[in-house]
Order: C-alpha cells, then structure tokens, then sequence
C-alpha cells in the first residue's frame, strides 16, 4: 500500500509541473491559476486520508481539448467514410461521383438531392429507382451521387454491377453461393450498375433473378442504371427475361436520361484541347 501511496503522490508532483506555465500563479487559495484565463489548474482531494493538490483543467485548456477531441473524431469519421466507400462502391471511379461535383450538366440531379434528404421514407416505402438511357447520359453519376451521400451519413450501400456478382457466384458452392446472396440483402441500399451488360446466360440470367428477387423479398430499396430501353423492359423477348423485368419494374421507379452522351463531349473537349497544341494554337 506504502508503494502505491507514494507512485501517486509522485504521479501528481510529476504532472503538475509538466502543466505549469509561465504566466501562471499561485491564488490566495494556494492553488496554481492559469495565467491567461484566470481559472483554476489545480484542486484539492482527500485520499488515503491525506490532503492532495492534484492538476485540473482550466477553462482554456479544456477548451483546447474539447477541439482537439473533436478534430480526432472528424478525422477517424473521415477514414470510416474513405474505408466503408471503398469497400461498397466497387467501381472506384465512382466515388469520386458527389453532389459537391456536379458541373450542372445533369438537371436530374436535384431528384436525386431530394431521394437522399428524404431517405429514411424512401427506406421505409421501398422507394427503388430504375434509371434508363443511352450510354453516357449521367446514370451512374446519379447513383454514385446517392451512394456516396448515404455513406456519408451512415447509411449501409452497396454499389456493384452483375459482371462482378457473377464472377464471384462462379467459385462459389451452392451454400456460399446463397451466403453472398444473403450478404447483398443486409445493405439497406443496393445499387446495380449497368444492368444489361452482363453476359446472358441460362446461368447469368438464374442467378440474375436469384439476386432481384431476393432483394424484392427483403422490401428493401434497390437502384438500377441500365442502357435498356423502357419498351425492352417492358416488353421482354422470353420467359427468363419477363422474370427478372418484372420484378425490376414491380420494385423500381423508370427514370429517363436523355441527351448527348457526357462521355462524347468529354471526349470532344480533350480533343480540341489537343488540336490547339498540334495545329500551332494555345500552348
């Protein structure tokens, strides 16, 4: 007892002399004060039946201390975000795909500001949305949008396309199989980008339903981007097909993207950009 008595009392000397400043002093209390918000940085306690001076926290160090505790919460917040996008958004090109981003180009997008605002009853309804269109047109933008906003803000998303599944599902045993199908439902979203591009198989085409209609028994919100037009979805070429579209119509909202294909003007601009240097123009 005698030893933890005195590695206390030389744990209290040692940390009030690391904490004295200075402009501190010494009040009429004999206490040490903080020379530059006047507040208290030592306290008396009674321990072991004897008198102690032990260091507090004046006002402005806890001030201090308070942004820097906040500073290393946003900062571990931060790597949460960069890690749990990284782990669900499978196309990394994607992540970079954020409101704060938007050039304007995509008038849609204020649709999907308020699917994220308004999320909790989109969950709650099984809100899902199917985003059609010709290539380029700004689907995937629109969902990474979405993805990367809920992310933000703890939501659990997955963002990945068929090709990927299916690739996965192919080494896969029966019981694993349905294991990583069980594992797609526990996102609270699922967003499958570029539905259609996937190789169309018997197999493909199984367990493409597999996955879609496990989603649609969880009654739980999935988005779709896909180049398939409405009339296709809405008027399949056989009985495999008709399966999948179904339940895709039955869970998802169409909405059109039109216009000339954002991936030919980027390429028109970096062009013109190039030409001027070759044809002696702007440096």
């Amino acid at each position: 007892m005698n030893e933890f008595k005195e590695y206390l009392e030389e744990l209290i000397t040692s940390a009030q002399e690391e904490d004295r400043s200075p402009d501190d002093y010494i009040g009429a209390d004999g206490l040490l004060y903080c020379g530059k918000c006047r507040t208290k940085k030592q306290h008396k306690v009674t321990i072991f039946g004897k008198e102690h001076i032990v260091p507090v926290l004046c006002a402005c160090r806890a001030e201090e201390r308070e942004k820097e505790l906040e500073e290393i919460e946003r900062r571990e917040k931060i790597d949460a975000i960069k890690k749990a996008k990284n782990a669900c958004i499978h196309d990394k090109a994607l992540i970079n795909c954020t409101f704060e981003n938007d050039d304007g180009s995509l008038p849609l997008l204020e649709s999907a500001r308020k699917y994220v605002e308004t999320w909790p009853k989109r969950k709650e309804n099984n809100n899902g949305l199917l985003l059609w269109g010709d290539v380029g047109t700004g689907k995937s933008f629109y969902a990474a949008c979405i993805a990367n906003a809920l992310i933000e803000e703890g939501v659990s998303v997955m963002m990945t396309n068929f090709a990927k599944i299916l690739n996965r599902l192919s080494g896969l045993y029966s019981e694993d199989k349905n294991e990583f199908i069980a594992d797609l439902m526990r996102y609270s979203l699922l967003i499958l980008d570029d539905f259609g591009a996937e190789r169309n198989t018997d197999y493909a085409m199984e367990q493409v339903f597999n996955v879609i209609d496990e989603r649609y028994k969880t009654n739980l919100p999935l988005i779709v981007t896909t180049n398939i037009s409405l009339d296709d979805l809405e008027e399949p070429k056989d009985l495999a097909h008709q399966r999948v579209y179904d339940r895709l119509l039955a869970m998802c909202t169409p909405v059109y993207f039109q216009g000339k294909s954002h991936r030919i003007k980027d390429k028109d601009r970096k062009y013109r950009e190039c030409s001027e240097i070759f044809e002696g123009g702007k440096e």
